[in-house]
């Protein structure tokens, strides 16, 4: 007997594992039977990701070859614990005692390799220990990261914009440092300074500490932006610094020059005689001007241009009658003024500085990723602590930008759900990454000496985690960019640190 076949017998190409019409709905109501079960569960499945990224980026060996340890000896090791307070941190637990809450978590415990986490207090104890030459020895760990990262993306920028500004972080106890300074939300109250800078390009941080609570002097300026100049990667040629009225002195132009950046700084003191007659309009429908003026303000050693915007007071009152004039010209605008050395037209320059606005969401966002928290007394161990914070930053800037990247080299159809999962991610902010790429409950299953990460078919979220893993286990065949110096030599080589 002759069967009959069709002659496409290739299916579909969408998996039918993923089928909604598969689903049989469930009814959960308050006579629902409930019991526990014996497999290892984690909340937080997307950490595979994040160990295969520390492996593919070579986290371990940075880490050994770059890191100084301190004088406490853990009995789990230093990468270890180190790695374990990253892990807290990329999470979203921002203190040491939420340790609490993941001391049995299936995938941190695999990860380091214990059954359970030790007590809380043990990492208590590490993060006291930590001091200035951890915190110096985690911003070079930073440096080689984010060469790797770089060339891991494809990115070669050879001109930047670095974003500098200054937070308050307000202490309410007795901590070393706390000073009384500009703290307009909780005015009288002792606070931490800190200051932070920024890439534009790729919204990482690239330098700062944590200072006491006052304004950032020049000397400190100056010593930022050589900071600034060590950090970059092998690709950078011109930099642009923009940051506002607090960091403008001579020791910080001078730094600048110095290094051969590019300057936009915000006028604090300075009173630059501008000529009245040289005021502009780039666009006569608009009533601001602009206008620019080279002038060599009190101790400074060189003459510098300063270019200003004068905006006009609101004259009307909100019932529409005449009120009274100021005697003086000056009086009917606002002015902002600034100290630069580009030489473009005035409004030209004040355009590009306005693009800094950014810097403040960067800021914020660090902030609620950890550095409002003051896990200490001690400044030493604030300002490590600090540090720490800030490179779970990074790290999570970078997850995100490759797993832009495997977005983009999927090439699949538009309708594919693995492509749409992940779409966007890089320019999401970490809290809405982590929906996307953490919060994934998953099951470790161990059998015949081997562990798997099971994940479930009917979260949506599957199939882009998935094919993100994938990516990853590709790019970890590979020879590494930096190894095979054809991309651009990097500066920070471990050999060299």
């Amino acid at each position: 007997m002759v069967k009959t076949q069709k002659e496409d017998s290739t299916g579909s190409n969408a998996s039918k594992e993923f089928n909604q019409n598969s689903v049989d709905a469930s009814k959960i109501k308050a006579s629902t039977v409930y019991e526990t079960c014996t497999e290892h569960l984690s909340p937080f499945g997307g950490l595979l990701a994040l160990i295969k990224f520390f492996d593919l980026i070579g986290f371990e060996e940075v880490f050994h070859k770059t890191y100084i340890e301190p004088e406490r000896k853990p009995k789990l090791g230093n990468y270890r614990m180190v790695t374990g307070v990253l892990m807290l941190l990329f999470i979203g637990f921002n203190r040491i005692w939420h340790f609490s809450y993941i001391r049995m978590d299936s995938m941190i415990c695999g990860f380091l390799q214990v059954v359970c986490l030790p007590a809380v207090s043990t990492f208590w104890r590490y993060v006291d220990s930590l001091g200035i030459n951890q915190a110096k020895s985690i911003l070079t760990m930073m440096n080689v990261l984010r060469e790797r990262a770089w060339q891991l993306c494809g990115l070669g920028y050879r001109k930047v914009s670095v974003n500098i500004d200054t937070t308050v972080e307000t202490i309410y106890g007795d901590q070393q440092g706390g000073r009384k300074g500009h703290n307009t939300k909780n005015r009288g109250k002792k606070g931490y300074r800190p200051v932070l800078c920024f890439i534009e390009e790729t919204r990482e941080y690239i330098a700062g500490k944590l200072r006491v609570g006052e304004t950032i002097s020049g000397k400190e300026t100056s010593a930022l932006i050589d900071q600034i100049k060590k950090s970059l990667p092998g690709c950078v040629v011109e930099v642009l610094i923009r940051a506002d009225g607090e960091f403008l002195s001579w020791e910080a132009v001078k730094a600048a020059i110095k290094a051969g950046f590019s300057f936009i700084i915000a006028n604090k003191g300075c009173n630059p005689p501008f000529d009245p007659d040289k005021w502009y309009r780039p666009k006569k429908s608009e009533a601001v001007e602009y206008n620019s003026c080279v002038y060599t303000p009190t101790g400074w050693e060189v003459p510098c241009r300063f270019v200003a915007m004068r905006i006009p007071k609101d004259e009307s009152c909100e019932s529409g009658g005449q009120i009274q004039l100021e005697l003086l010209p000056d009086d009917r605008y606002t002015y902002r003024i600034f100290c630069t050395c580009l030489e473009s037209a005035a409004h030209k320059v004040i355009k590009i500085y306005d693009k800094r606005a950014d810097v403040e969401n960067l800021v914020g966002e660090a902030k609620r990723e950890g550095l409002a928290a003051i896990p200490s007394s001690k400044f030493k161990t604030n300002y490590a602590y600090f540090q720490f914070v800030m490179l779970a930053y990074n790290i999570w800037r970078y997850l995100k930008m490759i797993a832009q990247s495997s977005v983009r080299k999927e090439n699949a159809k538009e309708s594919d759900v693995s492509v749409k999962g992940l779409d966007g991610v890089e320019a999401n902010t970490i809290r809405i990454a982590r929906l996307k790429l953490l919060f994934i409950a998953a099951k470790v299953v161990s059998g015949s000496n081997t562990n798997k990460v099971k994940y479930s078919i009917h979260d949506s979220r599957t199939p882009g985690l998935m094919n993100f893993f994938k990516f990853l286990d590709s790019m970890r065949l590979k020879v590494r960019p930096w190894l095979e110096k054809r991309v651009w030599p990097c500066r920070f080589l471990l050999s060299s640190v």
